[in-house]
């Protein structure tokens, strides 16, 4: 990336940020819920056991649709105490299919906004998940053209964005990272020495939820999207 001269540098997350994602996740979750009826545990207490295995998961095996299969199969196991069957995980597949034909749906006003900003400012994207995954929806997008480089990451920690400043070479504290979660998007990316922009989303995945230091004056905290146009 060849930078312009003394301008800041905007790093954007994309699922929940770009384009909605965990909502379809979600939707999953409630089907499973329905269809697993455990005789016992209410609705929260088996939403609590999966995302220990999702947490578990997460760490071992990253993220996206596989390992969310993955993690629905294995909450299914524990709580039967007995290895699923394959009709269980026939009907587990049948469940989660909405994610595999589940189209990019931008945000709001995304990509006027985007195109707004790339006229100021050198743009890049960062994204955590499986590769083959997120690629295919950079792909579908149609937001590639905004961004002077686009990076599918394993996972988006203070290590991360420190190479992402190598990489790029650009100052962090001229830098703002744009995202919808506390987890991998703002604490990383304040860890890292740069700025950082909270955007939330109703339909966050738990599992980035975390605190923010609501004195922290190196967050900006909007409400959507296209309010971007107004700070920068």
């Amino acid at each position: 990336m060849q930078q312009r001269r003394d301008a800041a540098v905007l790093v954007f997350d994309a699922d929940d940020t770009l384009w909605e994602n965990n909502v379809v996740f979600e939707r999953v979750i409630d089907d499973f819920l329905d269809w697993l009826a455990h005789p016992t545990l209410d609705r929260a207490e088996i939403r609590a056991v999966l995302d220990d295995v999702e947490r578990a998961n997460a760490v071992v095996h990253g993220y996206g649709s596989k390992v969310f299969l993955r993690s629905l199969g294995e909450c299914l196991e524990r709580l039967r105490e007995r290895p699923a069957t394959e009709r269980e995980r026939r009907e587990i597949d049948e469940l989660a299919a909405a994610l595999v034909a589940h189209q990019v749906e931008l945000m709001p006003s995304v990509a006027d906004t985007l195109d707004a900003l790339a006229g100021r400012y050198d743009l890049l994207l960062l994204t955590k998940g499986e590769r083959e995954e997120q690629q295919r929806k950079l792909d579908a997008c149609g937001l590639l053209h905004h961004f002077d480089a686009a990076h599918i990451v394993p996972e988006k920690d203070v290590a991360t964005y420190r190479w992402l400043v190598r990489e790029h070479a650009f100052d962090p504290a001229r830098a703002w990272m744009i995202g919808n979660s506390p987890r991998s998007d703002i604490l990383p990316a304040r860890a890292a020495g740069m700025n950082a922009v909270f955007i939330p989303n109703d339909n966050t995945w738990v599992l980035e939820h975390d605190e923010l230091d609501p004195d922290d004056s190196g967050v900006l905290r909007l409400k959507e999207f296209v309010d971007l146009v107004r700070h920068f």
